[in-house]
C-alpha cells in the first residue's frame, strides 16, 4: 500500500499540505515529494521554531495517516524506542501460575512458564517498533541531535532495513516502510552516516509574505493588517536584535491570536510590550524587546 501513491507533483503535495494550513516554498516541498516517492527517511534542520515538527504533523494529516512521535532526549537508549516488557504483569502472572500449580511443576512446566513470560501480551511496543508494525504512519524522531552517537547507530541500522529483531518473537518487518522524518535543532552534528541515509532539507524562517499568509491561514480571525504589523515586527527581531532564542513561527501565531483576544486592531508599543510573553521566552530578550519597540513601531 502506497499512501502516497495519488500525489504526482511537489506542486501536489504542496497543495495538499497547504490544506492543513502548512505552507511551504518549493524546494521543500520537492524534497518532500522525493521522500515520499522514494521512500527515504528526511531530515529536518533548522532553527526552533521554523517549523520541522509542523511539517511531519501535517504530512501525517493530508495523507490522513497515523503519526508516531519519538521525542529524543540525552540519554535515550534502543529500549525506550523499541520495546520493552511488562515487568509487573509478568510477576502477576508467575504468581496466578504458581498458585494454580500448588508448586508441583516439573522441569517442562517451569520451561513452557517462563516461555510464557515472554509473550505477545506482555510486549510493551515503544515508538519504532509500533511504527513498523503499524505502517504505514508517519514516524517522527524529534530532536534527533539531542541523542547520542549510539542511539544514531541504532536508528541507521532500522532506517536501513526497517526491521528489528526481538529475540524472544523473531523479526519484525514493516510491510510498507514508514514515512520517517527525523529533526535537529544542530545543537551538534548528526554523523555523516545518518544523513547519507536520508534525504536532506534546511527550514529557514519563512519570508514576511509567507509568514503572513501562514498567520492567515491558521489564524483567519486575526486581521490581515494586523496578522501583517505582527509578522514585520517579528520579522525585525529576528534579523536585528540579536536574541537569544529569536521568535519561531508558534510565537508569531501566539502573538498575533494574544493581540487579537485583547481587541487589538493596530499594533501600538503599549499592548505589544504588555504581550510580549507570548513571543520572547528569556527576560535578556524581553529587555532588549523593550529598549528596541519604540524605534521599531515608529518606523
Amino acid at each position: 500500500m502506497d499512501p502516497a501513491a495519488d500525489i504526482t507533483s511537489a506542486a501536489d503535495l504542496a497543495e495538499r499540505l497547504g490544506r492543513t494550513g502548512y505552507l511551504c516554498d518549493d524546494a521543500l516541498a520537492t524534497i518532500g515529494f522525493l521522500a515520499l516517492k522514494m521512500q527515504r527517511p528526511l531530515l529536518l534542520e533548522g532553527e526552533p521554531g521554523t517549523g520541522k515538527t509542523a511539517l511531519a504533523e501535517a504530512l501525517a494529516e493530508s495523507l490522513d495517516l497515523p503519526m508516531i512521535r519519538l521525542q529524543c532526549y540525552e540519554g535515550i537508549d534502543a529500549s525506550q524506542a523499541l520495546y520493552d516488557w511488562d515487568f509487573p504483569r509478568q510477576i502477576l502472572h508467575l504468581r496466578a501460575v504458581e498458585t494454580a500449580s500448588h508448586g508441583d511443576a516439573d522441569r517442562s512446566d517451569v520451561e513452557e512458564v517462563e516461555k510464557s513470560l515472554f509473550d505477545e501480551r506482555f510486549l510493551l511496543a515503544r515508538p519504532v517498533l509500533r511504527a513498523l508494525r503499524e505502517s504505514p504512519v508517519v514516524l517522527l524522531v524529534d530532536e534527533i541531535d539531542r541523542a547520542d552517537d549510539e542511539f544514531e547507530a541504532f536508528l541507521l541500522e532500522v532506517l536501513s532495513t526497517y526491521q528489528v529483531t526481538v529475540p524472544e518473537l523473531g523479526t519484525i518487518t514493516a510491510a510498507t516502510p514508514p514515512l520517517v522524518v527525523l529533526t535537529s535543532n544542530r545543537t551538534r552534528e548528526i554523523h555523516d552516516a545518518l544523513k547519507r541515509r536520508c534525504l536532506f532539507h534546511w527550514i529557514d524562517h519563512p519570508g514576511l509574505e509567507r509568514e503572513v499568509a501562514i498567520v492567515r491561514s491558521r489564524a483567519p480571525e486575526v486581521s490581515e493588517e494586523l496578522a501583517r504589523q505582527v509578522v514585520t515586527l517579528v520579522q525585525q527581531l529576528r534579523t536585528t536584535e540579536d536574541l537569544l532564542k529569536p521568535p519561531g513561527v508558534a510565537e508569531t501565531l501566539d502573538w498575533a491570536r494574544a493581540l487579537h483576544r485583547l481587541g487589538t486592531t493596530t499594533l501600538d508599543i503599549e499592548r505589544a510590550a504588555a504581550t510580549l510573553g507570548t513571543v520572547v521566552k528569556y527576560r535578556e530578550d524581553s529587555e532588549r524587546v523593550r529598549k528596541a519597540l519604540d524605534r521599531m513601531l515608529a518606523g
